[in-house]
This record gives C-alpha cells, sequence and structure tokens, in this order.
C-alpha cells in the first residue's frame, strides 16, 4: 500500500475516533454541574428564600429557590444561570434584582445541584416550560421577566419565543453554541455531532417581547460581535447594551451593568410617535459644481 494512502487512512480513521469521542463526552465538555445532597440548606445573607422541587412528568427533579425582595415584588425574574457550579453559588446574583423589589427563581438544570433526571437539550426545553407553567398559577405574564446568562440565554430565548413575558434579558449570549465550539474545533462536523446546537439566532425571531441583550465588549469566551449579530435578528424590539470592558465572568464588577439592570427593568416601554421626530428628515448633500 502506498505511503500517502496509508497516511490518508491513519487520519481518517483519528478523524472518525476523535468524531465520536466528542459525540459521546460533549456533556462532560459542556457541562461543569456542582452536585448537592438532598439535604443541602440555602443560606444567603440578608436574603429571604424558600425552596421549590418540580416533579416533571417523565420523573425527574428540578430543585430551585426563589429570592424575595424586602418590600412588595413589582415582578418575577426566571433566572437561567450559565453551564457550571449549581445555584449554591449563583445565588449570590440574585440581590442584583431583589434591590429593586423584584422576586427571583433560580433553578438547576438536570444534573446540577439538587436537580435530577438524564439531561438533553428537549429535556431542559421541557423542564423550562413546566416550570414557567407553574410560576403562571401565582402570577400573569406581564409580570415574568426571563433573564438568561451565557449557556442559559439560549434557553431562556426558546422559552421566550413560545410564550408571551413581559421582557427577555440576555447575558453574554451565543448566536448558537454550534458557532461558539466551532471557534475551537473548525474542522468537526459540529452541526452532526453536537447535541445541544441551542440555536438562539432562530428562536430569537419568534418573540414578541422587548429584548434586551447585555454584553461585555472585552469577552474572550463569546465575543461582542456575537450580540451584534443578534440585535439584528428581531431589531424592532432589541436594545443591544454593552459594558465596555467587561468580559465573560466579571460583569456584576462593574458599575454601568448594575445602571443597565436598573435602568431596564424600571424603563416603561411606550410606543413612540414617529410622526414627532426627525425619522424621515434627510440630511442635505453638497452638490457638485457643474464641470465648465
Amino acid at each position: 500500500m502506498a505511503y500517502w494512502l496509508q497516511t490518508l487512512i491513519l487520519i481518517l480513521v483519528i478523524y472518525f475516533v476523535i468524531s465520536i469521542a466528542l459525540y459521546y463526552l460533549q456533556d462532560y465538555i459542556l457541562f461543569k454541574p456542582e452536585k448537592l445532597p438532598k439535604d443541602f440548606q440555602f443560606l444567603y445573607d440578608n436574603q429571604e428564600t424558600e425552596e421549590y422541587n418540580l416533579e416533571t412528568r417523565d420523573g425527574a427533579i428540578i430543585n430551585g429557590v426563589l429570592f424575595k425582595p424586602k418590600e412588595k415584588s413589582k415582578g418575577l425574574v426566571l433566572y437561567l444561570k450559565g453551564n457550571s457550579k449549581s445555584i449554591k453559588g449563583w445565588g449570590k446574583f440574585a440581590v442584583d434584582f431583589t434591590r429593586l423589589n423584584y422576586s427571583v427563581l433560580m433553578v438547576d438544570y438536570r444534573g446540577f445541584g439538587k436537580s435530577t433526571g438524564r439531561r438533553s437539550q428537549k429535556a431542559i426545553k421541557r423542564d423550562l416550560q413546566e416550570v414557567y407553567n407553574k410560576i403562571k398559577e401565582k402570577t400573569t405574564e406581564d409580570r415574568i421577566i426571563i433573564y438568561g446568562r451565557s449557556l442559559g440565554s439560549g434557553f431562556a430565548t426558546k422559552l421566550a419565543s413560545t410564550n408571551d413575558p413581559k421582557m427577555l434579558i440576555l447575558d453574554a449570549p451565543y448566536y448558537s453554541l454550534t458557532k461558539v465550539t466551532g471557534r475551537y474545533m473548525p474542522f468537526m462536523p459540529l452541526s452532526v455531532l453536537l447535541k445541544y446546537p441551542l440555536p438562539t439566532y432562530k428562536w430569537l425571531k419568534y418573540v414578541q417581547c422587548p429584548i434586551h441583550i447585555i454584553h461585555g465588549t472585552n469577552d474572550k469566551l463569546i465575543p461582542f460581535k456575537s450580540s451584534i449579530k443578534l440585535s439584528k435578528v428581531n431589531p424592532k424590539l432589541t436594545k443591544l447594551h454593552s459594558v465596555i470592558g467587561g468580559g465573560h465572568k466579571n460583569l456584576n464588577n462593574f458599575e454601568s451593568y448594575h445602571a443597565m439592570i436598573r435602568d431596564i427593568l424600571n424603563a416603561k416601554h411606550e410606543p413612540i410617535d414617529l410622526s414627532t421626530t426627525s425619522i424621515n428628515v434627510i440630511h442635505s448633500r453638497k452638490k457638485s459644481k457643474p464641470k465648465p
């Protein structure tokens, strides 16, 4: 057998083995869960909380914690977190909303914290819809705000696309998870192998509520340009907020981020009477002098 043919076969075998390994190991690559014992107690300084467990139709348990504001609640923020740890650690970010008198419900995906069940994109989407349905039993949709952070931004967008919440807030979102992973494995057939493609851009088209996208301009994991692309998908309903110098995990360290959250939650979304604006005014152009 020719040497070049042997080399080609070896390369193809290695490529095939890597593809198979990637398919079966991607849950371990994408998700970094922290598991908690059933008797674990969620305790946070100066935060009033209540724990919930939702049993899904396939027998899984989705665990969540409700953070309550000190004054009368203005609404509820369903906070869908990133891909690491559990709500044990993520709970410290609830104060960014309870200080503005919003309740916050954080839930752990399957396999995270106290939540159980076999994880898949379809199962997580179904779980979150069941959580949303339970919320609707307690309050109206015009009081529900869906907040998706990093990995959670895709699931948040899907949930908003099939429901009618007051608002959708995306924090460091990706255009699609296929695009993000493709930056690191450009030669792999990820569109076929990836079990969690999470096409945020496809779902965003069907969102009917105001959309706010927050992204750090120095994000190395999910580049700021992904949010620029997303802001063009549903432009009439979308507003892009940039945290100058912000990275992927440190937006909470910027005062501008907290000002954005305050302004987004407290803003009155009223339609603009465009007839009173300069929208149709065209800037004058200098006319070129005719040639003699």
